[in-house]
């Protein structure tokens, strides 16, 4: 179970998770103590699931985004998620209910990478009927974060 002290916990963690354990405790009104072994049960019950810095990619090259509907052959080998994820881009694959098998989540340089990514490296594997894209024009809001305020009240 999560109490309010952990809700307060995962809301200041989520915003910056390099504060400093004293600076959440400070928050929370609590010894660090006491604060450094609830995140502990938290990481242990796979509440939180791990830390992870974002960078811009523009440096990196990766500028472009684009997801990409994936239809399956009715006959579909199933570790076919297995190679899309060593797919060059790729940053999530969700399986997804209706025509499609699965949504892709991709990251290249450019239009001439995504266009041999998606030739080369998707369209080729032995299950894929075909692909559908969207090319993301701008960014309006990207987070990975969960609505705390929601479920603690």
């Amino acid at each position: 179970m999560i109490d309010d002290v952990d809700y307060k916990i995962l809301q200041i963690l989520q915003e910056k998770a390099r504060i400093p354990n004293a600076e959440v405790a400070r928050q929370v009104g609590m010894a660090p103590s006491a604060v450094l072994e609830r995140i502990r049960k938290l990481e242990d019950r796979g509440i939180i699931e791990g830390y992870e810095v974002r960078l811009n990619p523009q440096p990196f090259n990766q500028g472009l985004m684009a997801f990409v509907h994936v239809t399956l052959l009715s006959s579909c080998r199933v570790n076919l998620a297995e190679d899309l994820s060593r797919v060059t881009g790729v940053q999530d694959i969700h399986q997804v209910a209706g025509e499609d098998g699965y949504l892709l989540k991709l990251r290249v340089a450019d239009n001439a990478e995504l266009g041999r990514v998606l030739a080369e490296e998707i369209c080729s594997l032995d299950g894929v009927q075909q692909t559908k894209t969207s090319i993301v024009l701008n960014t309006i809001k990207e987070t990975r974060k969960i609505d705390l305020n929601r479920l603690s009240s």
